[in-house]
């Protein structure tokens, strides 16, 4: 595996790639990987020729009291980890290399940004736009992996592509989740055993949801107010947001019926965790 830390050594590793003919997969993350990241790299494999890697954790999407400076940043352990799956190239740039001195330029994808965790977190899907739109500018992938647990960054990096003629397809891959239910996460390492079982109310109320509407209960208010009632039960628990929306717009829905994304954002002690489901319609 290649481990690259600027940009100009990425894409003459890019390049050669290219010369042979690969086609390349790619998987933007902060680290701290987990067998989520992981089944990308997998998937990633089975569709393209060669997959690349970014670790980058992006400070631009960080809001002014979160845990940008405790973020974990376990490199050795992550980059072993990538080598093990065969991952072709790791981009491992740093801040200064991916935003020069004087940079003012930022993508912002109108209305999609302010919704869900934009509407909690000022600026966050600004900063995660920017970031993906300079990565793949960087590595130019012919596919790039993102899983459903970020469904609302999945939603504004579709439209991105979509509005700037990104020559890239997004490829969406299932929440990989624990045995017992709670979907992994980076952040899950925060939590205290105590907190970590805290943590399966946000799961235990989306599962709650979906078989409620597969019951045939399609009306959104009261789909919410038993999911509000699972998650306000746990002391330990709370509630950021509780949303059923369209799934690429993120815009509020009152019936499920032909089919929506349920999405949960709760802090459990000082850690926020998302999770959500996707509901099929008929």
């Amino acid at each position: 595996m290649l481990v690259r830390k600027t940009i100009a050594e990425t894409r003459s590793a890019i390049r050669a790639l290219r010369s042979a003919g690969k086609s390349i997969g790619f998987i933007p993350t902060m680290g701290a990987l987990h067998e989520g990241h992981l089944a990308l790299v997998r998937a990633a494999r089975r569709q393209c020729d060669a997959v690349v890697v970014s670790i980058f954790v992006n400070p631009t999407q960080f809001g002014p009291s979160e845990d940008l400076d405790r973020y974990p940043r376990p490199f050795e352990q992550d980059s072993a980890l990538l080598a093990a799956e065969g991952v072709d190239v790791l981009f491992a740039p740093t801040p200064e290399e991916m935003y020069p001195a004087g940079a003012t330029t930022f993508v912002t994808v109108e209305e999609l940004s302010s919704r869900l965790d934009g509407a909690s977190r000022p600026g966050h899907f600004r900063g995660v736009a920017t970031v993906v739109a300079k990565l793949f500018n960087v590595v130019q992938p012919d596919v790039a992996f993102f899983g459903q647990k970020d469904a609302a960054q999945v939603a504004v990096l579709r439209r991105m592509v979509r509005d700037l003629d990104f020559n890239v397809e997004i490829a969406v891959q299932a929440t990989v989740r624990e045995a017992d239910g709670l979907a992994m996460s980076s952040r899950n390492r925060y939590l205290s055993p105590q907190e970590r079982i805290s943590a399966l109310a946000l799961s235990q109320a989306l599962l709650l949801m979906e078989v409620m509407a597969q019951n045939g209960e399609h009306d959104a208010e009261r789909l919410l107010a038993e999911g509000r009632r699972k998650l306000v039960a746990e002391p330990g628990v709370r509630l950021d947001h509780l949303s059923i929306v369209n799934p690429h717009t993120l815009e509020p829905l009152e019936n499920v019926a032909s089919g929506a994304l349920i999405a949960v954002a709760a802090y459990v002690g000082n850690t926020r965790l998302i999770d959500n489901i996707l509901l099929h319609g008929k």
